[in-house]
């Protein structure tokens, strides 16, 4: 059987690139059809995948090939000083691995933003993506017998997302630097591409959590500590201090506090923070966060439709 490479959204800044994937031993295809149990099987089967460590990865990066070897869970990542100048926006990179005499080669995509106004951060799940997080029972169910067709967004998200994507910038090649941070693990990747595909929401770069590889650890997707969401964000912060950021999450789980953390590390970075109300009323420690962040001069929005996070975008001039 032919080990299979997979490849994720990549980024880079002016002076290094970032790119990563895995290398399966096994992997089962996403089924998209729309039959229940074909899609709890799919999605049972994604827990199911098995990988292969210390396996030879190469990335062809101009003239040069560079190799790294696979981390214990088929995890690789290669982070390269870039010696020429890049141009900005998306473009395409190749890595390959090899096999006996066969080399197999997948092509992927890295950003490297417009030094320009803003750079948008924003969770997945309950943020844009209806999931149900604080039910777990109702969360489970939905991701075993909901296909990814019949899976929803909010209302007015999307138009949202697409004027923070495109804001402050004149044509669709040069649409601002979008990160789709979440405590999913990698797992989910092809479905969280297909989803954001279906309803035409900014193409993004996917920080996840460590892949699992075990149908127990299915029931536990999404949860556990939420510390690597704090790392991930803190990084792209990092990475590109020169942009201003917008950050966008919900009440159900930990964003507040990372957000309010974040703020706190970074006081002239973040321009605003964007908190989706889940339950039926505000929540008072949410609130307390809200008022702590506009005391440090960031722009905040408690809201529970997305059409009060467009007019709060508007009357702050960032869309």
């Amino acid at each position: 059987m032919k080990p299979i490479l997979q490849l994720y959204r990549g980024y880079a800044n002016e002076a290094e690139l970032i790119v990563m994937g895995h290398v399966f031993k096994r992997t089962y295809d996403y089924d998209f059809q729309k039959k229940n149990f074909k899609n709890a099987t799919s999605i049972i089967n994604q827990f199911r995948i098995k990988t292969l460590k210390n396996f030879d990865i190469y990335l062809k990066c101009g003239k040069q090939e560079i190799r790294t070897k696979t981390l214990d869970d088929g995890y690789f990542k290669f982070c390269i000083p870039l010696d020429e100048e890049t141009s900005f926006g998306w473009m395409t990179y190749e890595v390959s691995i090899k096999e006996g005499t066969e080399t197999i080669t997948e092509k992927g995509s890295f950003i490297r933003p417009h030094k320009g106004k803003l750079g948008i951060i924003s969770d997945i799940d309950d943020t844009f993506l209806i999931s149900h997080t604080q039910n777990f029972f109702k969360k489970i169910y939905i991701l075993l017998f909901k296909n990814v067709n019949d899976r929803k967004v909010f209302t007015d998200v999307v138009p949202h997302y697409q004027a923070l994507s495109s804001a402050g910038r004149n044509n669709k090649e040069e649409e601002n630097a979008f990160f789709y941070v979440s405590s999913s693990e990698w797992n989910l990747y092809r479905f969280i591409v297909k989803f954001t595909k279906i309803h035409d929401l900014p193409r993004a770069v996917i920080l996840l959590k460590d892949i699992k590889r075990g149908i127990t650890d299915f029931f536990m997707s999404g949860r556990g500590n939420h510390d690597h969401k704090f790392d991930k964000i803190k990084h792209v912060l990092e990475f590109y201090p020169n942009l201003k950021y917008v950050l966008l999450g919900d009440d159900s789980q930990h964003d507040p506090i990372l957000y309010e953390r974040i703020c706190k590390i970074f006081p002239v970075t973040v321009k605003a923070v964007y908190i989706r109300q889940t339950g039926r009323h505000q929540k008072e420690t949410t609130k307390t966060i809200m008022k702590n962040l506009e005391n440090l001069d960031v722009s905040v929005c408690y809201y529970k439709n997305s059409s009060e996070a467009i007019m709060h975008s508007k009357s702050i001039g960032i869309i």
